[in-house]
């Protein structure tokens, strides 16, 4: 396969079209975050877009194209997002009838923002591969242009304006640009732009670890699609990479970072502080990159920009991650501890605690010699949690860190207490349902009666995916049966009967 032209798209970026749209957005510094990695930190805010995202950009710049001819087709364009609010309000602006396919677990808010600029959407599917489908099935069918998300060369010069903006903003030639990264549109068109007249800057990409779409790509040489996507960071949860943009990126990018989600709450958190807006997680996906590259001592010398992506960020999703941020930041800690059962025993543990500030402490009663308590407590930074585990031990009490356990972090810390019968074997599995209506009962449906439900946690996060925690019993100890039963949902399921919060808080 030959490889892009850089100088071609680099000329294709200097002849971008998006000012009737888009924005010259500011790059800011931030002077907290600054002193606080010691370096100074440039936020180049793509928030501040009419419609909260880069997206804008190569969605105008494409349609901007557009003949005439290809105009009086109309378009189409299959996202659940940002793309389709660019979509839509470039079709607008250029008279060109847009219709757009969300997946069914779209959230309503971004339904209404794309409908609010005149696009006409159609909700097909549990995800946006199926999404897709739809749209390019709807483009062969009709004639309509389909407008890819990020693999499109035109597509692709428009977001790189946001490149050529920060070298014509910045008072200095950064040390780095750290951009996150989903199909690669971003990384690509910035990196070209930056490569072009500042050589010695890097580039450095910043993927969710559940969605390393460039990084495995990379890693295999070509484009890989992912077996599974964690929707957290949905700007970015994408599960196969663009062709040309992998080929752009092996040449443009210099390193791939990859953070957790709750390294990407922190960062919100670190976005809101510094500028007052909230951020959708994608939005501060590269910040969480740069914090992590310098606290690793990582992080080049010298002024370094991110890209503040988007703020397209649904309000009932708020609550999730803040609760995640200070998880992210080492600013809480979740841990059990086992404390023996007498009188006396629970004076002494607050006392190991010391002044640390609780922030929940929960306990249910289990007729044991030994009680297990599960505790957050705020912490100063990272470091401090080897101290309250040293701390802890001081007194004879063991203590298990969870602040990094799925299980305990999202479904345990939420539930009531519990145990099921110790006569009767029970396994526990972690399940994502699509949030869309009627998920749950086809759950239920697909599942062979004989399987008692012991065990059932649901929580919503406002995002497209449900994450359900539950417990079957088997009184005859056929494991294979049951999963091969739970195998018919078609619902990724992963086995949690081993894991510690499970064994301390719930296993009888």
């Amino acid at each position: 396969m030959s490889k892009v032209n850089l100088h071609d798209l680099k000329a294709r970026i200097e002849a971008a079209n998006v000012y009737a749209l888009a924005k010259r957005t500011p790059c800011e510094l931030a002077p907290k975050l600054s002193l606080e990695v010691e370096r100074n930190i440039w936020l180049k805010r793509e928030d501040m877009q009419d419609v909260f995202s880069f997206k804008i950009r190569g969605a105008t710049n494409r349609i901007a194209g557009l003949t005439d001819e290809e105009r009086t087709r109309g378009v189409c364009a299959a996202s659940a997002g940002n793309h389709a609010q660019g979509v839509a309000a470039a079709g607008a602006y250029y008279n060109t009838a847009a219709v757009i396919f969300m997946p069914v677990t779209t959230p309503a808010i971004k339904v209404t923002a794309v409908e609010r600029h005149g696009a006409e959407t159609r909700l097909v599917g549990d995800n946006y591969d199926e999404a897709c489908k739809a749209a390019l099935d709807y483009a062969e069918e009709t004639g309509a242009v389909f407008i890819h998300p990020f693999d499109e060369t035109d597509v692709i010069a428009g977001q790189g304006t946001v490149g050529r903006e920060i070298m014509e903003q910045m008072p200095r030639t950064p040390a780095a640009v750290y951009i996150c990264t989903g199909g690669g549109g971003l990384v690509s068109g910035v990196g070209t732009w930056i490569k072009s007249v500042s050589p010695n800057t890097r580039i450095i990409a910043v993927e969710p670890e559940g969605a390393p779409t460039l990084t495995t790509s990379l890693k295999e040489g070509t484009p890989t699609p992912l077996e599974k996507v964690d929707s957290f960071a949905d700007g970015v949860a994408v599960k196969l990479i663009g062709t040309n943009t992998l080929e752009i990126a092996k040449q443009v990018v210099d390193e791939v970072i990859l953070v957790s989600n709750d390294e990407i709450c922190a960062a919100v958190k670190d976005v809101f502080e510094a500028t007052r807006t909230v951020v959708e997680p994608a939005g501060a996906l590269a910040l969480a990159g740069l914090i992590k590259h310098a606290r690793e001592g990582k992080a080049p010398d010298g002024d370094c920009v991110v890209t503040i992506s988007g703020a397209n960020v649904n309000f009932d999703r708020i609550g999730h991650m803040v609760e995640r941020a200070e998880l992210g930041a080492g600013e809480e800690m979740l841990f059990a501890a086992a404390i023996p059962e007498r009188p006396g025993a629970f004076l002494n543990f607050c006392n190991a605690m010391g002044r640390r500030p609780v922030t929940e402490f929960n306990y249910r009663y289990a007729e044991s010699e030994t009680a297990h308590v599960l505790v957050g407590i705020k912490t100063r930074d990272l470091e401090e949690r080897a101290k309250v585990i040293s701390d802890m031990a001081s007194h004879d009490i063991t203590v298990t860190d969870l602040s990094r356990d799925r299980l305990a972090k999202r479904h345990l810390r939420h539930m009531v207490g519990g145990r099921a019968s110790a006569d009767i074997p029970e396994v526990l599995y972690r399940f994502e349902f699509p949030e869309r209506p009627g998920a749950l009962t086809d759950f239920l449906i697909a599942l062979d009666a004989r399987w008692n439900i012991s065990l059932f946690h649901y929580r919503n996060h406002g995002n497209s995916t449900g994450h359900v925690l539950c417990g079957f019993q088997v009184p005859k100890g056929d494991v294979d049966a049951l999963e091969e039963s739970l195998a018919k949902t078609g619902y990724p399921m992963a086995v949690e009967t081993g894991s510690k919060a499970y064994e301390y808080f719930l296993r009888a």
